[in-house]
């Protein structure tokens, strides 16, 4: 269920601005949309677990407040990561 590590990785090295960033919104948006992606899918098979449900919806808010703070700073770079990522926007 968890991220390995070769997956964390391959993301962070997609969606980078320079060789040693690991912090950029598009990389936090890119690691927590692969994240909701997994916990999605485990919840479709675990309906009742709450506790999972709850960090979910923790981390979609999150996810939004990035993507919010990317459009506001660069919308060039907002419409790259939404484009990439397939998300709605």
């Amino acid at each position: 269920m968890a991220m390995t590590k070769d997956r964390k990785t391959e993301l962070i090295d997609t969606y980078r601005r320079k060789a040693d960033d690991t912090g950029s919104p598009e990389v936090q948006i890119a690691l927590l949309t692969e994240r909701i992606t997994q916990l999605t899918e485990h919840l479709r098979s675990h309906k009742k677990d709450h506790a999972s449900r709850r960090g979910l919806l923790m981390m979609v808010s999150k996810r939004s407040g990035l993507l919010g703070y990317l459009r506001d700073i660069d919308r060039a770079r907002y419409l790259t990561v939404i484009q990439k990522l397939g998300l709605r926007k």
